[in-house]
């Protein structure tokens, strides 16, 4: 396979970023109770790009009272098409900055910025699209006679590996049901997040409807914690998520959990083989693995297993790692020193473990945290990186005879978040997902998201859905 050398197409945009951010409570920015601080920096070149405020659980009552307030006095007795109307003009400005935000995203988090210019940015846009057009509508989303009420206060918390989309798909249900929100981005990335604060505050939203604490799990562990919070919605780790099960058990605190997720990506010999190639390369290398429902484990029928390794192989070497900012790159920056830490110790395990390790080639940049893709063949089902999460570029193959025995590899997980399946016979697809245990099965694609489509899973993947009507049924009372 020919491999092209493309010149430099670097992004010529440079946001203004403020020194120093706040936190943003009642309509306004302000400082944190305790005045403490944290950098939040660049992925790929590890330069610090602002001081952000480490909001205490003072700062956390003080969000949560604003909601509060705001909930009672303003947004559950506006009219739902003005509520609507709100809605909508922040999806129009989200669209408007588009660009702006697409190169926050790409320098806070280490994604390419043509993920973030072509799939986060529009499709945060246009899940605020999608809810406005529901809030005057949502006597259609209960059962015939119930009458759709709000549930107050609800307490949101997004993960670093899509900081605007996770935030948008939470806030939009949020507020066309009339609920007011409290949000605490991730502290690896919270510029996007700290932009749709400005946002909110310039689309003159009545003030406290949203509101933005910024800090670590320790913040974010005061929110859940907070006795006038009505729903807490939590994206990111299966053990956090564990954890914040069992702190609301026995409260009256509605919870939604989108957890992780170790999905299988099944193909089969008659798969239209191109395709499901370029299927399996967006299912693990995307934004550099850092999806939840990304296919890190690959079950290929075993008479094409030769086949696909070679054709993976020849298409890691022409995929183009490096700067996030250039519009050519595949493969940024891994998010944290933390998270390329946990990657290379569960990618020397699967070499330990006996399984063959397959990089694409090239020299990494000097500084930032990259790792290459990779993947894995020889894998055994107990081996470390065909069971746990490595939330990396990091794929592992294993092989199948029947389709009785896939289903039965696909489901041997804790997880159950997503799975998707290669094969060009209709009826097989349709067969084969009725029998994975999983939220969301994609037939022939991989990676397929629409507002109107709702997005979960069980097990240890957690409970609850986010988009389409689904996710409106998660913030009303019923």
């Amino acid at each position: 396979m020919a491999v092209f050398e493309y010149a430099p197409a670097p992004e010529s945009l440079r946001p203004a970023i403020r020194e120093r951010y706040g936190l943003f409570i009642d309509g306004k920015w302000a400082s944190p109770a305790g005045e403490g601080h944290f950098d939040t920096i660049n992925p790929a070149n590890e330069a610090r790009l602002a001081e952000i405020a480490y909001a205490t659980p003072t700062d956390v009552d003080r969000a949560v009272r604003a909601a509060r307030k705001a909930y009672e006095k303003y947004w559950r007795r506006l009219k739902p098409a003005d509520r609507a109307k709100y809605i909508y003009r922040i999806a129009r400005a989200i669209t408007e900055r588009g660009r702006e935000l697409a190169v926050l995203e790409t320098i806070d988090g280490g994604k390419p910025i043509k993920e973030s210019r072509d799939f986060d940015i529009p499709m945060a846009a246009a899940h605020f699209f999608y809810y406005a057009g529901w809030a005057d509508k949502l006597e259609y989303v209960l059962r015939a006679g119930r009458e759709p009420s709000p549930l107050g206060v609800c307490a949101q918390i997004v993960p670093w590996n899509f900081p605007l989309l996770m935030a948008a798909w939470k806030i939009a249900p949020a507020l066309a049901c009339g609920n007011t929100v409290v949000l605490k981005p991730a502290e690896t990335t919270p510029l996007t997040a700290l932009a749709l604060a400005q946002i909110i505050e310039e689309c003159e939203l009545p003030p406290g409807v949203v509101n933005v604490v910024t800090g670590d799990g320790a913040t974010g562990s005061a929110l859940v914690e907070h006795e006038d919070v009505d729903k807490i919605a939590f994206t990111g780790s299966t053990e956090v998520g564990k954890s914040i099960a069992r702190r609301l058990a026995g409260t009256d605190k509605r919870l939604t959990l989108e957890l992780g997720g170790k999905a299988a990506h099944i193909v089969f010999a008659d798969a239209p083989m191109d395709q499901a190639i370029e299927g399996v390369v967006n299912g693990i290398y995307f934004n550099q693995g850092h999806v939840c429902c990304a296919g890190s484990r690959l079950l290929v029928e075993e008479r094409v297993h030769d086949e696909i390794v070679v054709r993976l192989t020849e298409r890691l070497q022409t995929l183009r790692l490096g700067d996030p900012l250039d519009k050519n790159t595949d493969i940024g920056a891994i998010n944290s020193r933390a998270q390329l830490e946990k990657i290379q110790e569960l990618v020397k395990s699967g070499v330990e473990q006996g399984a063959t390790l397959v990089q694409q080639r090239g020299d990494l940049p000097a500084r930032g945290f990259f790792f290459p893709a990779s993947f894995f063949t020889n894998v055994h089902p107990s081996h470390r990186i065909a069971r746990e999460e490595i939330f990396g570029p990091v794929l592992s193959i294993l092989t199948f005879r029947t389709p009785d025995e896939a289903v039965d590899k696909a489901n041997n997980t804790p997880y159950g978040l997503s799975a998707g399946i290669w094969t060009d016979k209709g009826s097989k697809n349709m067969w084969i997902a009725q029998q994975l245990r999983a939220g969301v099965v994609w037939c022939n694609t991989f990676n397929q998201f629409d507002p109107g489509s709702p997005f979960g899973g069980y097990r240890e993947s957690g409970f609850g859905r986010e988009g389409g009507v689904h996710g409106l049924y998660e913030y009303l009372a019923h």
